[in-house]
């Protein structure tokens, strides 16, 4: 059932409320943008180092301490934090679509 809204209401403060038609255009561009961010999730997460390669996994390369930490620099430090802010948005964009549903 779709409830139709007038085009303009009035805000409890006196002033023009254009929340309906906002709403309208978040509910068409909400799925969207949760499709290209889980993209960009997913490529963000899957060009990152792994910790555990297939090298350290079978007992060949650094055995010492220093391969279990490392330092992100540059661009990896970059791509971290992109994934973590992507991930942010795209729980947010997925907390708003279950409140406004």
């Amino acid at each position: 059932m779709k409830i139709a809204y007038p085009a303009r209401t009035l805000a409890p403060t006196g002033g023009v409320c254009y929340a309906p038609l906002h709403m309208e255009l978040v509910l068409k561009v909400l799925p969207w943008a949760q499709i290209v961010l889980s993209v960009l999730l997913i490529g963000a997460i899957l060009l990152q180092r792994s910790g555990s390669e297939v090298g350290g996994a079978l007992g060949g390369g650094d055995s010492g301490t220093a391969s279990m930490f490392h330092t992100k620099r540059g661009m990896e430090k970059t791509l971290f934090n992109a994934t973590i802010l992507i991930a942010l948005l795209f729980a947010v964009s997925a907390f708003v679509a279950l409140v406004i549903k």
